[in-house]
């Protein structure tokens, strides 16, 4: 899976300076969130006051409107987490790993399921036409990214709408999850060896979840 995870020429066109820790983790024992995750966003909470000022977030804001998204309107998913660092919820062990750690490194941190994937991961611009299945009004609905946005996507439609906003349903990790894929995303000026060590702090948190995890990574953009 790693090998062909791809970032499209056109977003590296968009961000030439784009580039994705990818991590699977193979035989996780997920479960609901309990004291040890709470205390992972507790002290997530108390580093989001940092995070805010990190220019990361001002980068990612500006990839944003490069490709005609309003931040303000859709905010890259480390701008909205540490904007309510303060209340997140506890959604399940591995969920609230990387959520902590997306606050903590002021980084995008997206979590799949790796068994529900059809093909390979890849960044692309989107063409318009592709199915994005989410939940409108309660109810199961899908969706198309407009031309040109930034997507994750698989063979089966978009995982991921506006580059990190949005996961579709398909897709997010649950408390069955047994198999998961994590893209860490940076753009300048985030230091690469910050990007390692957020990937090695995840791995060490899935562990202390799941001691028996597998975990294999694999940096894409940065080394071509």
């Amino acid at each position: 899976m790693l090998e062909r995870i791809v970032i499209d020429g056109a977003v590296r066109e968009l961000r030439p300076d784009v580039a994705v820790l990818a991590v699977t983790a193979e035989g996780l024992a997920n479960g609901p969130g309990d004291a040890l995750t709470a205390d992972w966003l507790a002290l997530a909470a108390k580093a989001a006051a940092q995070a805010a000022d990190d220019p990361h977030l001002e980068a990612w804001r500006n990839a944003y409107r490069a490709f005609g998204a309003k931040p303000q309107r859709t905010r890259p998913s480390v701008d909205a987490l540490v904007r309510r660092a303060d209340s997140l919820p506890q959604i399940n062990k591995v969920v609230d790993a990387y959520n902590a750690i997306s606050v903590e490194y002021a980084l995008p941190v997206g979590g799949e399921d790796l068994d529900a994937y059809r093909g390979p991961a890849r960044l692309v611009r989107a063409a318009g036409d592709e199915p994005f299945d989410t939940v409108a009004g309660g109810e199961p609905a899908v969706e198309h990214p407009l031309p040109g946005e930034v997507v994750w996507r698989d063979d089966a439609g978009v995982t991921c709408r506006r580059w990190n906003w949005r996961q579709c349903v398909r897709t997010r990790i649950t408390e069955s999850t047994v198999n998961g894929l994590f893209l860490l995303e940076r753009l300048d000026p985030y230091p690469l060896d910050r990007l390692r060590a957020a990937g090695d702090d995840l791995a060490a948190r899935l562990r202390a979840i799941s001691p028996d995890v597998r975990i294999e990574s694999r940096l894409i953009g940065a080394d071509g």
